[in-house]
């Protein structure tokens, strides 16, 4: 989720409201404690946190469990922050082959619970919670082990994905994998992630398989409003139907202004022409739509092509 999860999309989120705890992107401590000793300003992916409405967790990364706990420490007392997430999912090369960061550390079960300790004592009072992958590939699934591993370190919770690291996102998430790591836990919530897209398939989910909850990324970058839509389910109310065009135009609208309150207008351009591309799956002339948006450089011919393809 990196690139959206900013401040803007996570304002987004909560004017349409539905989700229970929104988590930022994954913010590097390295980064962090870098620019903090330079008396540089602090990572872009930390703007507006001091501020905005809570419940807000933030999602960090790094091997080193020194420089974890520095930024979780931070994160807690200054910041202020209502969940520290550690990331140790994340399959992407520059996080898990060049930083040995990430899913990297899912093959050593103990140095990760080694980390998990000392970044909850650091950030007390602040709960912490983890991420992970079910393994490193198929033949190395090891979930549980790092499960547990994560349980006896203290943290809070668990959030799992239904896919190893050498998967990405290919396929589709195991949640049977998922849900056999419930009764090796003790007591801490088990959250399940992975390919969940729609109303139907968050509530088959929750009432399928044994979690405490579900996550959702990649399904909310088309969808923002799906967490209220799963909400209403769960509160046996009527469900909203999905946007109509017009209000589609003006969520993008409403998404761009957002932007601009944190980056300049082309970086918020740049930005909001990935997100805007989630909007046209599955609607005719996409392909087309996306090669002329992602070309647009100026906001007057940006949303010229709004109005003509969501009209």
């Amino acid at each position: 989720m990196a690139g959206y999860t900013n401040y803007a999309y996570r304002e987004l989120l909560r004017m349409f409201g539905g989700v229970d705890l929104i988590t930022t992107e994954m913010v590097s401590a390295r980064s962090f404690v870098e620019l903090d000793r330079r008396g540089s300003e602090l990572p872009s992916r930390l703007w507006g946190v001091r501020d905005e409405q809570r419940p807000l967790a933030v999602q960090i990364w790094d091997n080193n469990p020194d420089t974890l706990s520095l930024l979780a420490q931070r994160l807690a007392l200054e910041f202020k922050v209502s969940v520290i997430d550690l990331n140790f999912g994340c399959p992407a090369k520059q996080i898990a082959n060049r930083s040995a960061s990430g899913s990297f550390l899912l093959q050593f079960p103990d140095r990760i619970g080694d980390i998990v300790q000392k970044v909850t004592a650091a950030a007390k009072p602040v709960p912490v919670t983890a991420k992970i992958r079910l393994g490193r590939t198929r033949d190395t699934i090891n979930a549980i082990d790092v499960a547990q591993s994560i349980e006896n370190a203290g943290a809070a919770g668990l959030t799992v994905h239904g896919r190893t690291a050498a998967e990405m996102y290919h396929g589709n998430a195991n949640w049977d994998e998922i849900a056999a790591i419930k009764s090796k836990l003790k007591s801490i919530p088990l959250i399940g992630n992975g390919d969940i897209r729609t109303v139907d398939e968050a509530l088959f989910r929750i009432k399928n398989y044994p979690v405490d909850g579900i996550m959702i990324g990649r399904g909310s970058i088309e969808r923002p409003w799906i967490f209220r839509q799963i909400a209403q389910a769960l509160r046996n109310e009527p469900v909203d139907s999905e946007p109509t065009t017009k209000e589609i135009r003006n969520i993008i609208v409403k998404h761009f202004n957002l932007l601009k309150q944190q980056f300049n207008e082309h970086t918020a351009l740049f930005l909001i022409r990935k997100t805007v591309c989630h909007y046209a799956i599955n609607r005719s002339g996409a392909k087309k739509f996306r090669n002329e948006i992602c070309s647009a450089k100026e906001p007057a011919l940006f949303f010229q092509l709004i109005e003509n393809f969501f009209h």
